[in-house]
């Protein structure tokens, strides 16, 4: 096995597939990448735009290219000296009825051989959250009817062209009364297997057997009664937050999670996965939602022990200064941890104290709001699962909690957790968790009422007790369901300045900032997951590399981007479109909206008229995706997503806002541009392996869920060295990009696996953050500008004379006298005691040296 040096990350489907990847692999070679890094590519439902509504875990899709177009892909890669990474989301398949085993599930309730399959409460009926009204209503408006499944031939209920299979021995009863011939389509079977040919129409008579299913399904009480004798119901989309039934992912329904703690689950759905880099076809791995599985540690070391050496990374968001659990048998994570420390050196503005201030203590109640809303709306159904679990176990040790006073402790510990959760096992909790709870214990308990206060004390034992975890029967099952709950809370918190409302806070989160914190954790990262990817727009994130290096620049300067926003918003009043009578959007969320459009408005602005046309589409998209827009959720009556579109409407249809808007933006723009470089050549060198988001190579202005855009294949890289200009920032980027990582290829032991050394700057690190990669015999260092807002030239990328006068960087006693040679323009130096910032960016927005 190969470990990766560098990733391009490739999204499959719209209009990517396989034989378009192939394509690309020269110019991955070109480029400079070890691995392509492809997105889920199993068989999913039609239509799928990410990949991970899969429903077949051991096919690849037909729709790519198959397994034959996989392994031709893979052998075009291996051809040119790259590897292949795959992302899988096992934890979790699509609850659809294009899926066999959801489709079995549906049909034979418990007695299906795929029920334990699913993490589902048998307790009561599956509930599917899939009709516009309420049962009732649609059984009588005629539009749920009894009809044979046109593709698999069964009598099922029929909803929108969805066919929901009827448990064979319900037939006869649906049939009642009709003739023994009739009777023969609903024929009970005893073998699951041919289960579908045994419900199967075996006279020929097709349109009498339509008319006497449209006559029973004319009766709505005979199709209720059909629908009561079924494992599942049919429930309202409204109520899928309240009554799932089933472990989802997320608020989605459409998404079951899967048992993987069963070995048999295990190796039904990874058949294919591990053949495929037993073979040698796929080099590594990358798991997605890693915080949803019951024991992360359990199945990694499952999976480790079938893949062998390869490859292996988790999607995981690490907070603040929590560190991967080093027992883990994997490389290091996905990346996600690289935004909060990117984000914290560059939000925090000069002259501010480094920790989080009134600033992070108003950035944090955001994010406890975040959770609140998600735990009381989006996940209630699974809120209310556990509380009812930790009901019955209170009930258990004589405790006299009510099961309002034990969900509210839940959902303050959960609230209160600094971390995403615990991995807490059947028998152990480590001493590490046991103080993260313990810690988020002391915060729920402020405040709260003393029966609160006592159920959380009775749920902190459950926790970290590993003697009543033992003893007491279902507080195994309670640990895992808690944390697996937890998990899933934090990866809907916002990890982005977009659902910032104040451009002083930017997505600051209460972490501490500034070089110091960023230098302090790129050295435990160095020591800890060297080989973890280092990604600025991991899976998941809300937006692309650039966005948010934009979004730091409207903090550089709050008081104009204020001023900026206040005459915007008195226009907005004048032209919001709102033809369904809503009320203009809340201050808060219409401020959000500017600074999403600032975040992703074209370099070239109004000239770019097709871009603008874009934006103003993606914006729509976007609002509507964001449920309530704002992290403490919309008042009552109100509907702010759409209250949004209507006002993008009216301001993209406003000549006035729109000239406006491109006068104001253009210094926002260039320091957004040298944020973007900054941190491309901070993620090129900084421990790990750098990930590019396919086409971020030339600039990724993305927001999430605004649309899936066809990837347009890159025409190459420039011969020549580009000008460090506004309007040629795309080509310079890509040249920066293909420039670096041409480096480290030259260097595959070097600097850049070497220790990570801080530089001290003269002016405190206001200016520019600089480090060390490597030992004196073998080294580089990296310097990069920060808060460059005002301090350029119109259009130009790199800072003036004024803004680096005096600035110098302290270099280490045992690295005097050594040559460097800049990576970017060629020149040599030696070094001294100090190197002045103006000698090391000569002209160049960056600046990287490599021992000579």
């Amino acid at each position: 096995m190969t470990r990766p040096s560098s990733t391009y990350r490739l999204q499959f489907r719209n209009g990517m597939d396989f034989a378009r990847a192939r394509q690309l692999v020269p110019y991955l070679q070109h480029l400079g990448i070890s691995h392509l890094h492809a997105s889920p590519v199993m068989t999913v439902v039609k239509g799928s735009p990410h990949g991970r509504d899969v429903i077949d875990p051991n096919a690849v899709d037909p729709a790519l290219g198959g397994l034959d177009g996989l392994r031709q892909l893979a052998g075009d890669l291996k051809a040119k000296g790259l590897g292949l990474i795959l992302d899988i989301a096992p934890n979790h398949v699509a609850a659809s009825l294009e899926n066999p085993w959801w489709h079995s599930v549906l049909t034979w309730g418990k007695e299906s051989p795929f029920s334990g399959h699913f993490d589902i409460d048998w307790s009561e009926k599956m509930t599917l959250p899939i009709l516009d009204r309420d049962f009732a209503a649609e059984a009588a408006s005629g539009r749920i009817r009894l009809a044979l499944d046109p593709e698999r031939g069964v009598l099922s209920l029929c909803y929108r062209g969805d066919f929901y299979p009827l448990h064979p021995e319900t037939g006869p009863q649906a049939l009642a009364a009709r003739g023994d011939d009739l009777l023969l389509i609903a024929a009970p079977t005893a073998a699951f297997e041919g289960a579908a040919a045994s419900t199967r129409a075996v006279i020929d008579e097709k349109e009498v057997v339509a008319r006497i299913l449209a006559e029973i399904s004319h009766d709505p009480g005979r199709i209720t009664a059909i629908h009561e004798a079924q494992p599942w119901r049919l429930v309202e989309r409204k109520t899928a937050r309240r009554q799932a039934g089933y472990r989802r992912l997320s608020r989605s329904a459409d998404l079951v999670g899967l048992r993987l703690d069963d070995t048999r689950v295990f190796d039904d759905s990874h058949r294919l996965i591990i053949d495929l880099v037993r073979e040698g076809t796929v080099d590594g791995l990358a798991i997605l939602h890693i915080d949803g599985f019951s024991d992360p540690r359990a199945y990694l070391e499952r999976l480790r022990a079938a893949v062998g050496s390869a490859y292996l990374i988790v999607d995981k968001r690490l907070a603040g200064s929590e560190r991967l659990a080093a027992e883990w048998p994997v490389h290091g994570t996905t990346g996600g941890e690289i935004i909060t420390a990117l984000t914290g050196m560059m939000a925090c503005r000069p002259g501010e104290a480094s920790g989080p201030g009134n600033d992070g203590l108003r950035a944090e109640t955001v994010r406890e709001a975040c959770k609140r809303q998600i735990l009381t709306r989006d996940l209630e159904s699974e809120t209310a699962q556990l509380t009812l679990l930790a009901k019955a176990l209170a009930d258990r040790s004589h405790a006299d909690l009510s099961r309002s006073s034990l969900a509210e402790a839940i959902r303050a510990l959960i609230i209160a957790l600094p971390v995403a959760r615990t991995y807490a096992t059947a028998t152990h909790i480590s001493e590490r968790d046991r103080e993260i709870i313990a810690t988020a214990r002391q915060q729920a308990q402020e405040g709260n009422r003393p029966e609160v206060r006592e159920a959380i004390d009775f749920i902190w034992e459950l926790l970290a007790d590993d003697r009543i975890a033992v003893t007491l029967a279902g507080c195994t099952e309670f640990r895992a369901r808690f944390q697996q709950l937890s998990g899933c809370v934090a990866a809907r918190v916002p990890d982005d300045a977009l659902l910032s409302t104040d451009t002083g806070s930017t997505a600051r989160g209460g972490l501490p900032d500034g070089p110091a914190a960023f230098h302090a954790s790129m050295r435990a990262r160095a020591e800890a997951m060297p080989h973890g990817l280092s990604a600025v727009a991991p899976f998941g994130a809300a937006c692309g590399g650039d966005t948010r290096a934009r979004l730091h620049a409207l903090a550089e300067a709050p008081d104009l981007w204020h001023t900026a926003t206040g005459r915007w918003s008195a226009l907005g009043a004048a032209v919001i479109r709102d033809p369904a009578g809503e009320t203009a959007p809340e201050p808060d969320t219409e401020r959000l909206l500017y600074n999403a459009i600032a975040a992703i408005w074209p370099v070239a602005g109004l000239e770019d008229s097709a871009a603008i046309r874009s934006l103003a589409a993606d914006l729509k998209v976007f609002v509507q995706s964001q449920r309530h827009v704002s992290p403490q959720g919309p008042l009552p009556g109100t509907h702010p997503a759409r209250a949004l579109a209507g006002l993008i409407e009216g301001l993209f249809g406003n000549d006035a806002f729109l000239r406006d808007l491109d006068a104001t933006l253009p210094p926002f723009i260039d320091a957004g541009l040298m944020n973007a470089l900054a941190q491309t050549l901070i993620k090129l060198t900084m421990p790990g392996v750098p990930d590019i988001r396919q086409g971020s190579e030339r600039g990724d202005f993305s927001l999430r869920k605004a649309g899936h855009r066809v990837f347009m294949l890159p025409s190459g890289i420039l011969s020549e060295k580009p000008p460090a200009t506004r309007t040629a920032f795309a080509s310079y980027k890509q040249w920066l990009v293909a420039t670096v990582l041409a480096t480290r290829m030259k260097h595959p032991e070097g600097p850049f696996t070497g220790p990570y050394l801080p530089l001290d700057l003269s002016d405190g690190g206001a200016q520019a953050l600089a480090f060390l990669r490597g030992a004196p015999q073998a080294f580089a260092i990296t310097v990069a500008p920060r808060h460059t807002f005002g301090k350029t030239h119109p259009g130009s990328l790199h800072l003036t004379e004024d803004a680096m006068r005096g600035i110098s960087i302290t270099i280490p006693d045992r690295f005097y006298g050594r040559t460097v040679q800049s990576v970017l323009d060629g020149r040599k130096l030696v070094l001294g005691g100090e190197m002045p910032l103006t000698e090391a960016l000569a002209g160049e927005p960056v600046a990287l040296f490599v021992s000579a």
